[in-house]
C-alpha cells in the first residue's frame, strides 16, 4: 500500500482495507496484518483458516508484535506518512496465503469492491486492474523471479465524502492594523456546540479526559468557530528587502493529538522563501511554471506532534520571505494566503472584506517621514557650510 498523496497522511488509528472475494476463497494465514473477524470456518476440520469471510476486513498490526508475525514495512498501527513528508514511511505491506483460489493466473479471479478507510470515510477505490507481474531479486541479487499475477487498485480521496463541514479554519492579523480577523462563525459547523467544554471548566480536571473514543467523537473547546484546528497567519514585520510572517496552529480537540501533521499554504511569495525557523518546509511544484505552494511540517522529535487542546496544544514558527519588487504589496490583503490545508483538508478562510487592511494614512506618513529626513539633511548641510 503506497500513499502517493503529497501532504495527506493516514493517521492513528490507521487504515482499514476490505474487499469481496470473487469465488469461495479463504485466507489460510497472514503476516504483517490481520483480519478483524474470522468468520464461519465450521466446514474446515484440523487446520482452521485465519479468515473465511466473503468480505474480509484487514488492519495493520501494532508495533512490537513477535518477529514471526512481521513483514517488511508492516506493523505501524496503520499509520502512513504523506509521500511529500517521508516517502520511506508512506508504504505499508502484508502477506496472505489464500486457499480455494486456483493454482494459475487463469483460474485465479480478481477480488472486487475494494474499500479503504483512512481512518474514516473519504476514499473511493476503483476496480482491480491486472498489471505486469512484480519482479523480485534473490538475496545475492544475481537472479530475478516474478509473481504469477499482479494487480493494482487505486483509491482516491475526497474531502466532501469525508465530512460535510471543514475540519479547520484560518484567522489573520498584521502589524499595520490592530484588527484581528477571526475564523468565521460556525466555520466547521456548530453541531458540537452543546457538547463543548469551556476553557475554565472543572471538567478538564477529570481523569481520562484525553482518552479517544472508539467512534472518534471529538470533545472540543467552546469557540465561536467550533473547529478542531485553527491556523493563524500574522504578518509580523516589514524590512527593506524582506518581510516576516508568524504561523501558529492551535488544537481545540481534547481527545485528539495530531502525529506527523502537515500544513499546506498557497501564496505567491512562497516562490522566494528565505528561511523557516521552527518547521520543516518543502515547496510543492505540481506545475513547473508556478511555484506558489509549500508544505510546512514538524521537525522530527521536536514539534511533529501537535498535542491535544490545552497549554501544549499549539505549534508555531516564523517565515522570512524575500520581496519581489514587481508584485509585493500590503494592499488589498495580498499578504495573506489564498488557500490553507491542514492534514490534507482545506480550511475555511475568512471573507476577503474582513481582512486587516492597510490604513490610508500609511503612505502619507511614509512620505512625511521621508520629507522630514531630507529637510533635516539639507539643514545640516547649510549649517556646516
Amino acid at each position: 500500500m503506497n500513499n502517493f498523496q503529497m501532504y495527506r497522511h493516514i493517521m492513528s488509528p490507521g487504515w482499514t482495507l476490505g474487499w469481496t472475494w470473487a469465488k469461495k476463497e479463504v485466507i489460510w494465514s497472514m503476516v504483517g496484518a490481520q483480519t478483524t473477524e474470522q468468520g464461519d470456518c465450521s466446514k474446515f476440520k484440523g487446520n482452521i483458516p485465519h479468515c473465511c469471510k466473503k468480505t474480509p476486513t484487514v488492519v495493520d498490526l501494532l508495533p512490537g508484535v513477535p518477529y514471526n508475525q512481521q513483514f517488511t514495512n508492516c506493523c505501524k498501527g496503520g499509520v502512513l506518512a504523506a509521500w511529500g513528508q517521508d516517502p520511506q514511511s508512506a508504504v505499508s505491506a502484508f502477506q496472505i496465503s489464500v486457499g480455494l483460489a486456483g493454482t494459475s493466473n487463469k483460474t485465479v479471479k480478481l477480488p472486487k469492491n475494494f474499500t479503504l478507510l483512512g481512518p474514516g470515510p473519504g476514499y473511493t477505490c476503483g476496480p482491480a486492474k491486472v498489471v505486469p507481474s512484480t519482479t523480485f531479486l534473490t538475496p545475492d541479487r544475481r537472479r530475478k523471479t516474478q509473481a504469477l499475477m499482479t494487480w493494482n487498485v487505486t483509491c482516491t480521496y475526497s474531502q466532501f465524502l469525508a465530512r460535510k463541514n471543514p475540519n479547520c479554519c484560518v484567522s489573520f492579523s498584521s502589524f499595520y492594523n490592530e484588527t484581528i480577523t477571526p475564523c468565521p462563525t460556525c466555520a466547521c459547523g456548530c453541531q458540537n456546540k452543546n457538547n463543548c467544554v469551556k476553557s475554565d471548566s472543572k471538567f478538564l480536571k477529570m481523569v481520562g479526559l484525553n482518552t479517544p473514543r472508539k467512534d472518534n467523537a471529538p470533545l472540543l473547546q467552546c469557540t465561536h468557530h467550533m473547529c478542531p484546528v485553527r491556523v493563524h497567519w500574522h504578518v509580523k514585520l516589514n524590512y527593506k528587502e524582506y518581510w516576516r510572517v508568524k504561523v501558529s496552529i492551535t488544537n481545540f480537540n481534547y481527545r485528539m493529538n495530531y502525529t506527523l501533521w502537515s500544513l499546506v499554504v498557497q501564496h505567491p511569495n512562497l516562490n522566494n522563501v528565505t528561511q523557516v525557523f521552527s518547521f520543516d518546509y518543502k515547496p510543492l511544484v505540481p506545475y513547473e511554471s508556478i511555484n506558489d505552494t509549500g508544505m510546512f511540517y514538524g521537525m522530527k522529535y521536536y514539534n511533529d506532534l501537535l498535542m491535544e487542546a490545552g497549554p501544549l496544544g499549539n505549534v508555531q514558527s516564523e517565515v522570512l520571505l524575500r520581496k519581489d519588487k514587481d508584485t509585493f504589496t500590503f494592499k488589498q490583503g495580498w499578504a495573506f494566503p489564498r488557500k490553507v490545508y491542514f492534514n490534507g483538508d482545506e480550511c475555511m478562510l475568512p471573507s476577503p472584506d474582513t481582512y486587516p487592511f492597510l490604513p490610508n494614512s500609511a503612505h502619507q506618513h511614509l512620505s512625511f517621514t521621508s520629507f522630514t529626513f531630507i529637510a533635516a539633511m539639507f539643514f545640516l548641510f547649510v549649517t556646516l557650510w
